[in-house]
């Protein structure tokens, strides 16, 4: 499974993370130490299996410090690999390269991460019906990347912002005063090809919702939030295929598989982009 992102969303992270790193001097240790003819070769090298993703980091990194540097790379994001495996080989200034190293490594590790631990939830679903997706918990600032590593981990994406579709939460509900009225104003809102979601946090929200399908009020979707697996299971029997069922809450690789075979249809997993580890990967010189 091959994806990628079109520079044009990576090149911003990339150049702000790398003037983080430079600061107002550049890289001292590197102009300190380094020739300024030098060269060298070197490869990014996975200490552990993983998912990759994040991979034209390294490309974009390595070329804003030295336009002609070689950057060979030997995965595609999505890709599956064993420890030892070499995701990339460059060749450059010597200076540039290290000064890239770090904002490279720090990038194409965390997107990684992402992804080996979506892939790990997807292999716990596998052979039911659910979905898993990510949230909006994200890094602030790397969003698309994240979000693209959760693809990239075989994920699905839940909204990108509070733009692109509705999600009633409870604080909504709360301040409209009951979960009908809010549906009800999302629906006479709403575009037609908006998508309308509600959080119910029971069986009986949940009845309360499903009312409204009589009068073509209806949501797409409906989170059920913090459901215990009876309810799951009794959720899903109501709805009966009439609304697409979300659950959320309480998910861990512990707990995903009961909770997918419960029938829901997605799963949405905030650990995927606030806990997911990095993946260590180094850089060895050739």
């Amino acid at each position: 499974m091959s994806r990628s992102l079109p520079d044009v969303l990576i090149e911003p992270v990339v150049r702000m993370a790398l003037a983080e790193d430079l600061g107002r001097a550049g890289d001292v240790t590197a102009m300190a130490c380094i020739p300024a003819d030098a060269r060298m070769k070197a490869g990014f090298v996975a200490r552990k299996p993983g998912v990759l993703a994040g991979i034209d980091c390294v490309r974009l990194a390595v070329l804003a410090m030295d336009p002609q540097a070689s950057v060979d790379l030997r995965l595609e994001d999505g890709d599956a690999f064993e420890a030892g495996a070499v995701l990339a080989v460059v060749e450059a200034e010597a200076r540039a390269f290290l000064s890239a190293e770090r904002t490279a490594l720090n990038l194409v590790g965390r997107l990684s991460g992402v992804a080996t631990l979506t892939r790990a939830y997807v292999q716990a679903v596998a052979g039911t019906k659910a979905r898993i997706a990510d949230t909006r918990k994200t890094t602030p600032g790397l969003r698309a990347l994240e979000k693209h590593a959760v693809a990239c981990g075989g994920g699905i994406n839940h909204r990108f912002g509070l733009d692109d579709a509705i999600l009633i939460k409870d604080n909504h509900v709360a301040v409209c005063g009951g979960v009908a009225e809010a549906v009800r104003r999302a629906r006479a809102f709403a575009p037609h090809l908006m998508k309308v979601e509600v959080e119910v946090d029971g069986l009986d929200q949940l009845e309360v919702v499903l009312d409204l399908i009589a009068e073509g009020a209806a949501p797409d979707v409906v989170m059920l939030d913090n459901f215990s697996l009876d309810d799951l299971r009794t959720a899903v029997a109501r709805v009966a295929g009439r609304l697409t069922l979300e659950a959320s809450g309480g998910v861990d690789l512990t707990t995903v598989r009961g909770i997918a075979e419960t029938g829901v249809d997605v799963i949405s997993v905030g650990a995927l982009t606030h806990s997911a580890p990095v993946l260590d990967i180094g850089l060895d010189a050739l």
